[in-house]
């Protein structure tokens, strides 16, 4: 690796020291230490927001091509390191190489989207009228706090950091306390890039660091991606101050249905994916199966159970694995318990979980439970679990993938091109394929969706929606004498 890693903070541009009480983050491959640092004290977090407040008025005012010539050495820096950036998202988080290498790809396509995006979404408009002309610019909100998840901690964190800079917001950022190292290694190329001094800004550590985020007076506007749970309370710390911009991404219990389909091998294969790609780490995951009673299930329940038992559970660095461990024995020991739940609530286990001990921890294989007619909880399981549901007609079928809280993603395979465009316009989630997996999203659209799954600040494309303010004005060349309208 061609950047070192301290285990340092990032403040008003310079690498420093955290708290002498430190933590670290674990290779849940191997077990072994990946990296040690530092968490930020109470007064580095409140420095961080000081010195990116500092930052703010000038990085704002900064023209467009100045801000953009900063991204574009951040695209070249990403492209130059990728391989680096792989191996240390693979061994943080137990993706598979080739998984975390579409991951740092992506850190690079990130500049352009967001640069197309702030001129299409939030750029400028003038129009000619009977008094000179009215115009549309957009003005930055101030200082955006970014907290990472572990499942992308690269893609998910940039994918917000780089709009909230083109748009002249400058930026604290804390990954998530699972992966460090990739969050450090992230920053460190923000900062080869030239951005000025605490335009963006790094703080580590866990819930106390998270905490202190939330109340800096400094703050205005927070970019979350995380937990329902963890979503749900920023969202009511902030209520009665609609002056925080809030952007909340926390999931979804996904549904993907089949219906009507000959195709009973490809329609599974596209189970699969959706279901155990990233070892089902993805928010964009499908959660819930719903298929017809009857034979038809029968033959899709035969190929599933074989597909699932084919899978191979490895190491990140392994050419024959399809999955990796999940991002920590913790995180597999919650998996399983939530299985445990189901079971207790009456599912029925097509096939089990299980923790391949001789691997770690942390490697956890695929399970498939049965829940047709469970009351169980609408949740959703970060892990490698899909529940089945079996319905008796289309119409079921439709109630029971909207039988959910949440709206982040859905799916449906079928032959049958009038099933599509009427789940289409019944389904309620902002993701919504067809005959492709759940966890297929473009970067030149929108990601994200309704209920509980955000609140209403989609991501991708349109976070630059989120990432400035309209300002409309009435321009004149010159001001004129308009006589105040009275009675005649």
């Amino acid at each position: 690796m061609t950047l070192s890693l301290t285990g340092q903070v990032f403040i008003g541009g310079e690498w420093l020291g955290g708290k002498a009480d430190g933590f670290n983050s674990v290779n849940p491959s191997d077990e072994s230490v990946l990296w040690e640092g530092a968490a930020a004290s109470g007064a580095q977090v409140k420095a961080a927001f000081e010195a990116a407040h500092e930052a703010f008025p000038a990085w704002s005012l900064t023209p467009l091509e100045a801000r953009m010539a900063c991204a574009l050495r951040f695209k070249d820096l990403a492209i130059k390191h990728r391989a680096d950036m792989a191996e240390m998202i693979s061994r943080e988080t137990g993706k598979l190489f080739w998984d975390a290498n579409g991951e740092a790809g992506a850190l690079s396509a990130k500049v352009d989207i967001s640069h197309d995006s702030y001129l299409d979404r939030t750029g400028e408009n003038h129009k000619d009228v009977a008094f000179g002309r009215a115009e549309l610019h957009h003005r930055a909100h101030g200082v955006m706090a970014v907290l990472g998840p572990y499942n992308f901690p690269a893609h998910l964190p940039n994918g917000q950091i780089i709009p909230s800079l083109i748009a002249g917001n400058t930026v604290v950022f804390k990954p998530s306390e699972q992966t460090p190292a990739v969050g450090e290694l992230l920053m460190r190329l923000y900062a080869q890039a030239g951005f000025p001094a605490g335009v963006v800004n790094l703080v580590q550590g866990a819930r106390d660091v998270g905490a202190a985020i939330l109340d800096d007076p400094n703050l205005d506007g927070l970019l979350f991606t995380g937990s329902p749970n963890t979503g749900a309370f920023i969202h009511k710390h902030f209520g009665g101050r609609p002056n925080i911009i809030l952007a909340l991404e926390m999931g979804g219990n996904n549904p993907l249905v089949i219906w009507d389909t000959v195709r009973i091998k490809e329609a599974v294969s596209l189970v699969v994916q959706s279901a155990f790609i990233t070892s089902g780490q993805r928010c964009s995951c499908s959660r819930r199966l719903i298929i017809p009673n009857g034979p038809k299930g029968e033959a899709i329940i035969t190929e599933l159970k074989s597909q699932i038992s084919a899978l191979n559970v490895g190491p990140w660095q392994s050419k024959t694995a399809n999955i990796g461990p999940v991002v920590s024995g913790d995180v597999a020991g919650h998996v399983m318990k939530a299985v445990d739940g189901l079971i207790r609530k009456g599912g029925k286990a097509l096939i089990s979980p299980e923790i391949d001990a001789a691997q770690g921890a942390a490697f956890l294989r695929p399970s498939l439970i049965d829940v047709t007619g469970c009351d169980v909880p609408d949740a959703e399981i970060f892990g490698p679990v899909l529940q089945l549901i079996r319905v008796d007609d289309w119409n079921a079928a439709i109630t029971q993938a909207n039988n959910t809280r949440y709206g982040l993603a859905a799916g449906l395979i079928s032959d049958d091109k009038s099933l599509w465009d009427n789940f289409r316009q019944r389904v309620r989630a902002g993701v919504v394929n067809f005959n492709r997996p759940t966890t297929g999203a473009a970067s030149f659209l929108p990601f994200g969706g309704p209920g509980m799954s955000g609140n209403h600040n989609p991501g991708a494309y349109y976070a630059a929606d989120f990432c400035a303010w309209p300002m409309a004005s009435q321009v004149a060349e010159q001001p004129e004498f308009i006589p105040l309208a009275g009675p005649k």
